[in-house]
């Protein structure tokens, strides 16, 4: 992912009036990124003030599409696969996040939900080097097959986010 500042992540959100754009938290660890922007596929945080609001900006075309997200409160755990990164080892801290579609299919009430790791960190889990049961020949192929797939599945919900359908 290429570095962002904080304007280009306020100006990437698609699904948020200029207030909550603006009003938006800023994950705390922005400015200590440094060289790990590369490592990342996505950039995720939950607000720290309100645990049931969290926020996505994921590269679409090369260009940020940032969301909003709203997560239920967990009334019990369970474990799930995130759909974005689809690793079948880390299920326990997965949530359900619910993001309003952009422009009139989001004023008219419509939203798309996810399950995603709860802290965001997809990009971790698919940078994982392979296990005894995942196998195969060249681990490193794997590895970037994985982060292709995290990237092909992320963007496709920030599109359609973005796009209301």
């Amino acid at each position: 992912m290429k570095p962002l500042t904080e304007n280009e992540i306020r100006a990437s959100f698609v699904n948020a009036s200029r207030r909550e754009a603006k009003q938006a938290p800023l994950p705390r660890h922005l400015e200590t990124l440094g060289d790990r922007w590369e490592e990342l596929d996505l950039l995720g945080w939950v607000d720290s003030s309100n645990p049931q609001r969290a926020y996505a900006v994921v590269p679409v075309d090369d260009e940020p599409v940032g969301f909003l997200l709203r997560t239920a409160q967990r009334t019990r755990k369970a474990s799930a696969m995130c759909a974005w990164c689809e690793d079948a080892f880390a299920t326990n801290e997965v949530s359900l996040f619910v993001a309003r579609r952009a422009g009139a299919a989001g004023r008219d009430g419509n939203s798309l939900g996810t399950l995603v790791h709860a802290d965001f960190s997809c990009s971790a889990h698919v940078r994982r080097m392979p296990n005894g049961m995942e196998g195969g020949l060249d681990p490193l192929a794997l590895v970037d097959r994985r982060v292709a797939e995290l990237r092909a599945r992320s963007s496709a919900f920030a599109r359609r986010v973005r796009d209301g359908s």
